[in-house]
């Protein structure tokens, strides 16, 4: 996990202040999240095996935080 840059930006804050930042990433992004994840997929910037592990970070945030980040 050190090496995610989202991660390290969060840590080792509290958790509101965590909360905040996610809800500010959330408002600020625009385009499709999956189309993106595809084309660096495709490009080779980012291995299958990186996506699962990304992935299951953001399950494991979306439980701890969930229906706050709605």
């Amino acid at each position: 996990m050190m090496g995610n840059s989202i991660y390290n930006q969060l840590v080792p804050q509290d958790n509101n202040q965590m909360i905040k930042k996610l809800i500010e990433f959330k408002k600020g992004f625009s385009g499709n999240p999956q189309e993106m994840i595809q084309q660096m997929l495709n490009s080779g910037r980012i291995s299958q095996a990186q996506i699962n592990q990304y992935t299951q970070q953001a399950n494991q945030i979306m439980k701890q935080f969930g229906s706050l980040l709605k």
